[in-house]
């Protein structure tokens, strides 16, 4: 399917095409391109004529997470010529910048016999189509000419929809309790114009009555409208992030309680089968083949819980998966995957089903990343469990812990246990609380039974966890105010950009 073509740039062998492709980004989803360049003879631009000059494959994550990728380019038979491509990512929308306003006014007209007039002020967005959509309307302030209503926050994008130049019309009433508000005046202006009052200037404009002005000779206005400050927060999206060098750090974890069945026999869960891989690996490669794009070792950290390990036998609820506890670390999504089918028969299946003990050791993790103060990395735990957790106590206390820091929860519930209990860890039908009573700060947790994607692609199942991820990363980093690590060159420009 193609999505879009360059222009033709003639008689170049290091051409720069300025042609943008726009694509939907989706985190979610492994978004697969492929780049094609063909050398078009002079006299034809149709496609059937050109040479082939040689094709790349790669994911929308990957370019992404590089912000600048660049790869040799394939010829028929996946032969590397000498040429390369080189691909840049910069982010169109994703505009959720907030400003905040407050304005006063001086010497309006005054609309009531017995008091002063009761203003309040109406902003609108004139659209493109000239039909105008009210942003904001500011509270009465009684009986006073010069009142000063309160600050307000209102989005760019409902402002002015990302676009500076759009016109803002502005209505200035006098209240009445029985809703005919008389009109005192209006006037117009942009966002460009309101960004004026940004350090500590003010910008003001003449409140007119068109009727007034049409009908009296020395009419000046109905009073001045004042914008004292404007200030604008920056709300950096997940590409943000992302292209500012955030990394995903992935970690996985593997129920082997005796629940699951003596993998030597293929009723198991954790029977390994010649030609079909068993639920774990497949909840485990469709989420990994995801977080993977976006975390540049692509060494993930792999343990188990619930089994007895050698040498002693012993159970842990947090063991390596290839036995090297000071390395835990796998190479690839591949790399988890050999160690679990290769630590498979050296373990004793035991219990009971723990899972506080390593949401600790990747909170501790995270804990430690908070020192840097900046968004360099954002952990992700993926948990993959055959039953009800037995530790539902230490559970909550953990997650409730884990929700201050840069990390999110992922379970998958594997198998045909009743998972109800799993179900309130995943803060959608209210709050979780810990034991004590304290509330998550931040929702982190996503339940997912695997049984409900049986039948579906495995990228359902990624798309049903992962979908969440992004807005918890800008939740956290957002929340503690800080930015992404190196504002790209991209970003500045983007400030109000659509």
């Amino acid at each position: 399917w193609q999505v879009d073509r360059t222009e033709v740039i003639r008689t170049c062998i290091n051409p720069v095409f300025s042609k943008l492709f726009t694509v939907d980004f989706y985190f979610e989803e492994v978004q697969r391109l492929r780049f094609e360049v063909h050398d078009i003879s002079s006299n034809h631009n149709g496609l059937k004529e050109a040479d082939f000059l040689g094709g790349m494959e790669c994911t929308l994550g990957q370019i992404v997470s590089q912000r600048k990728l660049s790869k040799s380019l394939l010829k028929h038979g996946n032969t590397a010529g000498k040429s390369s491509i080189t691909v840049i990512a910069e982010e169109l929308s994703g505009n959720d910048d907030y400003v905040e306003l407050s304005f006063s006014a001086r010497k309006l007209d005054d609309k009531d016999f017995f008091s002063k007039s009761d203003p309040f002020l109406e902003i609108f967005r004139v659209n493109d189509d000239a039909t105008q959509q009210l942003v904001h309307r500011t509270e009465v302030v009684m009986n006073n000419l010069n009142p000063a209503w309160k600050t307000f926050k209102v989005s760019v994008n409902s402002l002015c929809s990302g676009d500076q130049d759009r016109r803002l019309k502005c209505i200035v009433w006098d209240w009445d309790s029985n809703g005919k508000h008389d009109f005192i005046g209006e006037f117009s202006s942009t966002f460009k114009e309101m960004r004026g009052a940004m350090e500590g200037r003010q910008v003001q404009w003449e409140c007119i009555n068109p009727k007034y002005k049409a009908k009296k000779k020395n009419y000046k206005n109905s009073g001045i409208v004042i914008l004292n400050q404007c200030k604008i927060h920056k709300m950096h999206s997940f590409l943000d992030y992302i292209m500012g060098g955030c990394q995903i750090q992935f970690t996985v974890a593997i129920d082997f309680t005796a629940s699951n069945g003596d993998p030597r026999n293929s009723c198991s869960l954790h029977y390994i089968h010649p030609y079909q891989p068993n639920e774990y690996l497949k909840a485990l490669v469709a989420v990994g083949e995801i977080c993977q794009d976006y975390d540049s070792d692509k060494m993930f950290p792999a343990f188990g819980f619930g089994a007895r390990i050698p040498p002693e036998y012993k159970v842990s609820h947090d063991f390596a998966i290839n036995f090297n506890e000071d390395n835990p670390e796998c190479a690839g999504i591949q790399g988890v995957v050999e160690a679990y089918q290769s630590c498979l028969p050296k373990l004793q299946l035991y219990g009971p089903t723990n899972i506080a003990p390593i949401i600790q050791k990747v909170a501790k993790s995270a804990s430690e990343e908070t020192n840097t103060k900046e968004a360099s990395q954002y952990f992700i735990l993926l948990i993959l469990t055959d039953g009800v957790i037995t530790d539902m106590a230490d559970t909550r206390e953990a997650i409730v812990h884990a929700s201050h820091l840069p990390m999110s929860v992922i379970i998958i519930g594997v198998g045909n246990a009743d998972f109800s209990d799993m179900q309130m860890l995943d803060g959608d039908d209210g709050i979780l609380r810990s034991p004590k009573g304290e509330p998550v700060l931040r929702d982190i947790v996503q339940f997912v039974p695997f049984r409900n994607f049986k039948h579906a692609s495995p990228a359902a199942l990624a798309k049903s966890v992962l979908a969440e991820v992004p807005n918890q990363v800008v939740d956290y980093y957002n929340g503690k105010g800080i930015k992404p690590k190196c504002v790209s060159e991209y970003e500045s420009s983007r400030t109000l950009a659509p």
